[in-house]
């Protein structure tokens, strides 16, 4: 009997299976395909999973395989510079290819003693007050303690589930690809300029090498069941552009609505739904990858502190209260995104305006820092002072992700590798006493912070501001539950 089965072994579920793993849970992932995928898509990897990539050590692995370039002009592709001073230490963005990520995330996986198992579909669900019963379509059962549907947008899990997926069918098809180019770069640049105010999904972007990303509209192009071809491209680049710039050689081509869902709920019983199993949206901003991975951390040591018994009642919901939210904000700023694309008059006024509005740094950094995550806050339900500034003190950290600030050991983040908790102790009075088989503690006056200590939660959220110890054992017990001993006072 295994701890987890997790269905898929995309960047979610290869995530949610590393994170389960630094906590010893026995871990098995199902992948309906026999093969990883052949072909070549480039993915940006947002500030915010750069960070958690960080905090677990596997951003340099992923470095030497990406190519770096400022964390600006996401927002329906409005062309405006990144905001000076992000609050981040990883504040770029990391092109990088989506089989190259599922690799490393998945060796990563493995590395730490996940089984991976590949051809194997789930068929059937059925789950009692003990565990689950996994059915796989050759007819083998497999029994686990939970499941996790990792599935993706059209997943198995989910619909085995019986969960309610509402939310907007596709209205508008987009054809989107990699391929060679047969024309110079300023040619098509220039070209660019030219149509792009005609067309906002109509683009040529370079990544290297001689490969463009190509998205065109692709109305009235051949039958949505079936796959896109090269010659569809063509003919649509001909149709906006006049021109179809030879391209050539394409890596994988892929049509794409914008179909908007998200589920109910993400949690029934032992059962729980992450990454594209629980919302999909139109991949503009390019949140989608993203927004799955920083499921899988949130879940993570969540589900690994119910299995190993010290979970404080109601922690595993908190995953369902947490990031719900962030996918409904997420599917509403593809939704506003989408509308700016439109070439009808109205939405093309409104995009001419935000676009004046975007000279103001701080839309434009609101907007940048919603897009790459950096900018949420978990409600845990305690009074705040009103405070606008991100970067701001006391009750302005609860909730947030703490950046990756410089400690005597080095890096923050470098301390998060084991996905425990941490306490931050500025004062060097504190103690974690008997929550230290959970939460490491570092007592360091020079740490840079402009609190006295903080509670970091294995996901590198503050789960606590203060200097009293009374106040923290409360906040221990709340996230990381009972201690094994009597914790010792000051």
């Amino acid at each position: 009997m295994f701890d987890v089965v997790i269905a898929g072994c995309g960047p979610t579920g290869a995530m949610l299976a590393a994170e389960l793993r630094l906590h010893d849970v026995r871990v098995l992932v199902l992948e309906k395909e026999n093969e990883p995928a052949s072909f070549v898509r480039i993915v940006g990897l947002h500030i915010r999973s750069l960070e958690l990539m960080a905090m677990r050590g596997l951003l340099d692995r992923l470095l030497p395989h990406g190519r770096q370039r400022p964390a600006g002009g996401f927002f329906a592709g409005i062309d405006k510079p990144a905001p000076e001073g992000l609050d981040s230490a990883h504040a770029y963005l990391l092109g990088i290819q989506h089989p190259v990520v599922v690799r490393l995330l998945e060796e990563h996986a493995v590395e730490l003693g996940a089984q991976v198992r590949r051809g194997c579909a789930v068929a059937g669900v059925e789950q009692d007050d003990e565990g689950v019963t996994v059915e796989l379509a050759n007819g083998e059962k497999l029994r686990s303690r939970y499941l996790v549907g990792c599935d993706g947008a059209r997943s198995a899990v989910r619909k085995l589930l019986g969960v309610g997926f509402p939310g907007e069918p596709s209205r508008t098809e987009t054809l989107m690809g990699e391929m060679k180019a047969g024309v110079p770069q300023e040619e098509i640049a220039e070209k660019m300029r030219e149509v792009g105010d005609a067309s906002k999904r109509f683009w040529l972007r370079p990544f290297g090498e001689g490969i463009y990303s190509v998205v065109v509209p692709a109305a009235g192009v051949s039958d949505r069941a079936q796959p896109p071809t090269l010659e569809d491209f063509r003919h649509q680049l001909r149709a906006l552009a006049g021109t179809d710039f030879g391209v050539h050689s394409p890596r994988w081509l892929s049509r794409f609505g914008d179909a908007t869902r998200l589920v109910e709920r993400y949690r029934v019983g032992r059962v729980l739904l992450a990454g594209d199993a629980a919302h999909i949206h139109p991949p503009t901003g390019g949140q989608g990858l993203n927004l799955g991975v920083q499921d899988a951390v949130n879940l993570g040591w969540k589900l690994a502190a119910q299995l190993g018994g010290w979970a404080p009642e109601a922690l595993l919901d908190t995953y369902h209260a947490e990031r719900h939210p962030v996918a409904e904000d997420v599917l509403d700023n593809t939704r506003a995104q989408m509308e700016l694309s439109s070439t009808e008059p109205g939405p093309r006024a409104v995009r001419r305006l935000l676009t004046e509005l975007m000279d103001f740094d701080e839309v434009n950094r609101h907007l940048i820092e919603k897009i790459t995550a950096i900018d949420i806050r978990y409600d845990f339900g305690e009074a705040r002072e009103p405070n606008d500034q991100h970067s701001g003190a006391g009750p302005d950290l609860l909730g947030r992700r703490l950046r990756d600030v410089e400690v005597k050991q080095g890096r923050l983040y470098d301390l998060l590798h084991r996905g425990r908790g941490l306490l931050l102790d500025r004062t060097e009075r504190l103690t974690v006493g008997g929550w230290s088989d959970r939460v490491d503690h570092l007592a360091d006056p020079t740490a840079a912070l402009d609190v006295p200590c903080v509670l970091l939660r294995p996901d590198g959220h503050v789960a606590w501001v203060g200097d009293d110890q009374r106040d923290l054992d409360a906040h221990l017990s709340r996230w990381f539950g009972e201690p094994v001993t009597s914790p010792r006072r000051s």
